[in-house]
């Protein structure tokens, strides 16, 4: 009865495309959060009669064989890039990128992490950072005595001082695009590290060969639907369900079996 671990595949795919969707759901309102979606495909099938072999003397084939499936497998779960709605906040050290493109962000190792999300702070010491602390990259000081900060759709970042009444420029904002975004990984906290899935950095100055803008005072919203999700997660619970049905069905096939006189 191979019903019985057949339908088991189908329980614990199941199982994995609720975590994934959970996740998901859980993330809403998380900035700049990517949703992500389960990939399933089936497994290797037991070849009762092979497609194309001989059925006769004559040289006729089969020509459908007997294959019967034994289940099925996670093969990936991968993150969907969807640009995410812009919120204005009116801070302004909160930045948004519409396009493509990362945030640079150097952890306590020295290492450089990544991020969509552009809910950035001023330390201590007037640098730069995100709500952990983590510096941006290339590093921003902000002066004592400054007014106001203007960051233009191309990442230049400048401040007005008290009694100067020019513009002092601060720095400029570069962005990291990757042959495949879906490949960085993420460790958590919106962020995320170059992998040999995701292929090296390509940096280069918003808004130019690609990259996408800055938008100052907004910050980007997930890009998962409420919606979506919701129907998802009812599809997936449908299909555990049915899944668990065909156990029990297998399970009474048995037992009439064994009952048998």
């Amino acid at each position: 009865m191979k019903a019985l671990s057949t339908a088991a595949t189908g329980m614990l795919a199941q199982q994995l495309n609720i975590d994934v969707l959970a996740n998901n759901i859980a993330n809403m309102n998380t900035t700049g959060f990517k949703r992500s979606r389960a990939e399933f495909q089936d497994l290797l099938y037991q070849n009762i009669e092979r497609v194309g072999a001989n059925s006769s003397d004559a040289g006729t084939v089969t020509p459908s064989g007997i294959q019967v499936g034994v289940g099925v497998r996670t093969a990936g779960v991968y993150r969907i890039s969807d640009q995410g709605a812009l919120q204005n906040t009116g801070n302004q050290y909160d930045v948004a990128i519409n396009g493509k493109g990362f945030f640079r962000i150097q952890l306590p190792d020295g290492q450089d992490a990544y991020t969509r999300a552009g809910s950035f702070q001023v330390d201590q010491n007037g640098q730069l950072v995100t709500p952990e602390g983590f510096p941006v990259q290339p590093a921003v000081n902000i002066p004592q005595g400054t007014i106001d900060v203007t960051i233009n759709s191309q990442g230049e970042i400048s401040a007005k001082l008290d009694g100067q009444p020019a513009p002092q420029a601060l720095g400029q904002f570069d962005l990291a695009v990757f042959p495949n975004e879906g490949g960085l990984e993420a460790i958590g906290g919106n962020l995320y590290l170059e992998s040999q899935a995701s292929g090296a950095a390509n940096l280069s100055t918003p808004g130019q060969d690609g990259f996408g803008s800055i938008f100052q005072g907004n910050l980007e919203n997930s890009n998962v639907n409420a919606v979506s999700a919701i129907t998802a997660m009812i599809a997936a619970q449908r299909a555990y369900d049915l899944n668990s049905k065909v156990i029990q069905t297998a399970d009474e096939m048995l037992q009439a079996a064994n009952n048998l006189r």
